[in-house]
């Protein structure tokens, strides 16, 4: 249902959002306009999409939307403002303490998800989401995959708070559970149970080299935790690698996310864990982002 004040509406849509668009341009946004219209969706509680379809708006519409454009000038994830970021089919709540998710993840998801299509199995598919943070791959894999078996593990007592309220939320739209684990994810042990029985492991880790620069929106508003990999950015990756190489059935899969200058780095370590087929997927800018390896089938 559309705001009250539409009925009454005495200001321009269009012109506003475009203002603000050269507002947000000012500040140094990326995506001035998408992120324009965005707010200006969520401000009128409408799909991005419908926005042609309001020509006009009431004073407190308009004096919304000026609010979120200005927290968003000051370089407020766009994210915090909506309250949600999604990945594949999964609109996942989001805020402070939690890592967002990135467009970038789109791919590694279609790769997995691509994966447990080849797989004939005589058993629900055995997925484990390490790092999961808002539990962002788990939960997109779930609902893409009812029929799978999927397990996410998180060390950071804020984020498990966040993918406990997304999981909780997706089971509530009819999502097969997933199972969620406090743990970390170089412990030799975490997971035991699942040892050589996972078909697929993938992870979005923290991979950041400490001395990146980053924008305002990163670096001021994601928790550090969750982004930064140590001085290469290969620590977490690094502890991580044995905990998937245990985990992995024969024949299983994994795929990790890494920072741009990190591929091969990944690729070497997934080699010396014996796993094989390694391979180096780039993203949507045609930057190094995942790397996916595979158990061979007798080993």
């Amino acid at each position: 249902m559309l705001p009250d004040d539409i009925v009454t509406a005495r200001i321009p849509l269009r012109p506003l959002i475009v203002a603000a668009a050269g507002r947000l341009a000012e500040a140094g946004v990326g995506a001035p306009m998408f992120d324009a219209e965005l707010l200006a969706a969520h401000a009128l509680h409408v799909d991005r999409m419908r926005l042609a379809l309001i020509p006009m708006i009431g004073v407190e519409t308009a004096a919304r939307i000026e609010r979120l454009v200005d927290r968003r000038a000051a370089r407020i994830p766009l994210q915090h403002l909506t309250g949600t970021a999604p990945l594949g089919a999964v609109d996942l709540a989001v805020g402070p303490g939690v890592f967002v998710p990135r467009p970038e993840t789109e791919l590694l998801l279609a790769w997995a998800l691509g994966f447990l299509e080849t797989q004939l199995l005589a058993h629900a598919p055995i997925v484990v989401d390490l790092c999961t943070g808002s539990g962002a791959l788990a939960l997109a894999i779930a609902h893409a995959r009812p029929d799978a078996d999927v397990h996410a593990v998180e060390l950071d007592p804020d984020a498990l708070r966040w993918a406990r309220r997304n999981a909780d939320a997706r089971i509530a739209a009819g999502d097969t559970p997933i199972t969620l684990y406090s743990g970390d994810v170089t412990d030799p042990f975490v997971v035991e149970h699942l040892t050589a029985r996972a078909d697929l492991v993938v992870a979005n880790p923290p991979y950041i080299p400490a001395d990146a620069v980053l924008d305002p929106e990163v670096a001021d508003h994601d928790p550090h935790r969750a982004l930064f990999g140590g001085p290469d950015g290969l620590d977490i990756i690094r502890g991580m690698v044995p905990t998937i190489a245990r985990l992995l059935r024969p024949g299983g899969a994994t795929a990790i996310e890494h920072d741009d200058t990190n591929g091969g780095g990944v690729a070497a370590l997934l080699s010396s864990a014996d796993l094989t087929a390694v391979a180096e997927h780039t993203d949507l800018s045609e930057k190094p982002r995942f790397v996916t390896a595979h158990r061979p089938s007798n080993g």
